[in-house]
């Protein structure tokens, strides 16, 4: 039994036979495609997955235009409102109103918070999305692949419309196969833990590492450390790669101390350095709380940076120009990033618009006191 014949036998056969009776009339009429969507919701009652079909959007721009949302263009909420109309599609408001905590919601997960860096991003995408109407849900997984997994599959769960990731390591299916499967937008950030299935936006890391070294070694520096970052993690590995392609052009010898990015560890390889490697005079950290940490540990044997010892972080947070003397560092213009990055996934999410499989954000060098000398 063909699919019209169906609709004739559960609509009682009076109301299809017009249809039926006068098949070419309303495919004239409305055009095949419409006609075709129509016959199918003869058989149910449309949803918004047809209005979408009919008006050329996604799913989460027609429900936008049902929320009278700001956020959609003029003509494309016309076309929104003809295909409702062709199709006889009635808004079920009561039953939205139940489903309303799942709409407009964006999941935040990030790897660390406790980083100033990590969390000015969350923080200003937050901002961001909430000013374009989008609540947003954010999640710490403290560097743990499997709290990193627990979340993202409670946020698919509650319905999130799109998911924003700066990804710890490790485990990497248990967090990107349930994501590849719930078919919503994903944009990893700062960090690239799944090469292929998401867009991946960052900065410029090699170039911060290059620009930074060469600072350093313009300044008269002989022996160049790098210190922290996790040894073989993609993150590391940029931030290190100019630092190496500089250290090899200017005929000096590499020192690489990796370890975890925290003050800790920074505060710890100062000894280290004093000790073991007495001849370092300067050196470039994965990012600023590692450079923080050799600070204080410099300062506890009254070593100072800046004059006897030249020093650069990365990242540029907020506390570079609190401390004494003032850190220089490679500025990552967080918050003009987090701006970008909403605006993309927002794009992607009303428009459709899926953003470059790889985004770069140009980066450079803030140098101050801790470097340049103390006056």
């Amino acid at each position: 039994m063909s699919e019209l014949d169906q609709a004739a036998n559960i609509s009682g056969g009076d109301e299809f036979g017009i249809w039926r009776n006068h098949e070419s009339r309303h495919a004239t009429t409305f055009g095949p495609a419409v006609y075709q969507i129509r016959l199918r919701c003869m058989i149910r009652r449309p949803t918004i997955i047809d209005v979408a079909a009919r008006a050329g959007v996604s799913k989460s721009t027609v429900s936008l235009v049902l929320q009278n949302s700001t956020l959609v263009k003029a003509d494309t909420c016309d076309l929104v409102h003809a295909a409702m109309t062709e199709l006889g599609y009635v808004y079920n408001r009561s039953a939205a109103n139940l489903r309303s905590a799942k709409v407009g919601l964006i999941g935040l997960v990030i790897n660390d918070l406790r980083n100033p860096f990590f969390t000015e991003f969350a923080t200003s995408a937050q901002t961001a999305f909430s000013r374009a109407g989008f609540a947003t849900v954010i999640a710490n997984t403290d560097e743990d692949p499997e709290i990193q997994a627990q979340v993202v599959v409670s946020m698919i769960e509650h319905g999130v419309s799109a998911v924003v990731i700066s990804p710890t390591y490790g485990q990497e299916a248990a967090t990107f196969d349930p994501l590849i499967r719930a078919r919503i937008p994903v944009l990893q950030v700062l960090r690239r833990a799944d090469p292929t299935a998401f867009p991946f936006a960052s900065f410029d890391y090699v170039t911060g590492g290059r620009l930074a070294t060469q600072h350093l070694v313009d300044l008269g520096a002989q022996r160049i450390a790098f210190c922290g970052g996790l040894q073989g993690r993609a993150i590391t590995l940029e931030r290190m790669s100019g630092y190496l392609e500089v250290i090899e052009k200017s005929g000096l010898r590499p020192l690489i101390l990796n370890g975890r990015s925290t003050g800790t560890f920074g505060r710890e390889t100062a000894g280290i350095l004093l000790h073991q490697h007495p001849d370092c005079d300067a050196a470039l950290c994965f990012n600023d709380l590692v450079a923080m940490g050799l600070m204080a540990g410099f300062s506890a044997v009254n070593k100072q940076v800046g004059q006897e010892f030249k020093l650069v972080g990365f990242d540029n947070i907020e506390d570079c120009t609190l401390v004494h003397p003032q850190l220089s560092s490679v500025n990552c213009n967080i918050t003009m990033f987090a701006d970008d990055t909403a605006k993309t996934m927002l794009g992607w999410l009303q428009d459709g618009i899926r953003p470059a499989d790889e985004t770069r954000m140009p980066v450079e060098l803030m140098a101050r006191m801790s470097s340049l000398g103390v006056s």
